[in-house]
């Protein structure tokens, strides 16, 4: 592989491929689509009916560095989240902003029970999400794009639904969904509480994240790996408590990090968004830099587009200003997370070496053969 040192151009980062594990559905809205939704359904509590203004609203409501005022926006795009048309739409919508953005395989989550008031079943919620999914992939493909997605089903930690949730999403296995997942205030709501599901799933060898080490610390990283099994963590930033850096530069790992970077334990970092809820304060503060110099299997996510004003290109971008990362950095934080994805081992590798690798050789051969790289700049 050639390697280049130069960091890549806004287009570049565009069009290089991408691998997305931690998205919430929920979370990533057009705020037009919102404003025609709420329209339709006859929903008048959102805070503008602009789409411009409405975008700004959530983007702002967001940066208050309160995990808990940040969760309190998905109360309106849920809201119009509850009939099959709307899941539908949405679930399509994502896939395609996803496909426009370069992402080529996402793992998307979003939690059924959070769509249940106009009377779906936990069941036709799930094969709507499923349905608008694969009409994205279809259109996306239609356009020139191919993308891969699967579904993780999410159960909000202060609820009691877990081993439901769990059982809703192993029956949908092999039907796409690719896995489970907890989210929610961490703080008095360990993932212990909910170890029935974990232990369910962990019985029918079936996958799973745990949010964790985002507004707590280490002792719900901890709990999440060893009393709950996660494959990998969402978010996972607090594992810096975990590590000391001397005056000198030294580094100094505590067990528990170590045990995380020894296992290869996969950390789904979310940059922009743990800005917003104060979980870092800024990007060249961000874990993601000395934990990616560590070799920590991190990779890059967007968590909640629409709150976040983000997509995985804007993410990279920030990266690449703050670290002066390249072609090179951006291909091994997308192999990582391909690398961690809840399909099989040979889907996998295929996408690493049929997609991903020859996408990144692709722009790196601009460089060489292409255009004179000063014009690019």
């Amino acid at each position: 592989m050639t390697t280049l040192r130069t960091p890549p151009t806004e287009d570049q980062i565009l069009r290089a491929p991408k691998v997305l594990l931690h998205d919430h559905l929920d979370g990533g809205l057009r705020p037009a689509t919102i404003v025609e939704l709420a329209r339709e359904q006859g929903y008048d509590r959102l805070p503008e009916e602009d789409p411009g203004r409405l975008g700004h609203w959530f983007r702002e409501a967001a940066d208050s560095g309160s995990l808990e005022r940040y969760l309190e926006t998905f109360a309106h795009t849920c809201a119009v989240m509850q009939t099959r048309e709307a899941l539908v739409r949405v679930a399509s919508e994502c896939v395609r902003d996803l496909a426009a953005d370069g992402v080529v395989y996402a793992e998307i989550r979003y939690a059924p029970e959070q769509h249940l008031t106009a009377g779906l079943t936990l069941e036709q919620v799930v094969e709507a999400v499923n349905d608008g999914f694969r009409e994205g992939e279809r259109l996306a493909a239609g356009e020139g794009r191919r993308i891969r997605v699967g579904a993780l089903l999410t159960a909000m930690r202060h609820a009691a639904r877990s081993l439901e949730i769990a059982e809703l999403a192993n029956r949908y296995r092999d039907r796409g969904v690719v896995g489970f997942d907890i989210a929610g205030a961490e703080a008095g709501f360990p993932p212990t509480r909910h170890l029935p599901a974990f232990e369910f799933l962990k019985r029918e060898n079936n996958h799973f994240t745990i949010h964790a080490g985002e507004a707590f610390g280490l002792p719900s990283i901890w709990e999440a790996l060893q009393l709950c099994g996660a494959d990998r963590l969402g978010h996972g930033v607090r594992i810096m408590d975990d590590i000391e850096t001397g005056e000198d530069g030294t580094v100094r790992l505590g067990r528990l990090a170590a045990y995380v970077r020894d296992k290869r334990v996969p950390l789904e970092m979310c940059p922009t968004s743990n800005l917003q809820t104060g979980a870092a304060s800024s990007y060249a503060e961000h874990p993601i830099g000395l934990l990616r110099r560590l070799h920590f299997r991190v990779t890059v996510n967007t968590d909640n587009r629409l709150m976040s004003g983000t997509s995985m290109s804007r993410e990279f971008g920030h990266l690449v200003r703050t670290f002066g990362w390249t072609l090179d950095d951006l291909q091994w934080l997308t192999v990582n997370a391909m690398k961690s994805a809840f399909i099989p081992f040979d889907e996998r590798l295929s996408m690493i070496n049929d997609v991903i690798k020859p996408g990144y050789a692709g722009l790196r051969s601009e460089w060489l053969f292409g255009a004179d790289p000063v014009a690019r700049s």
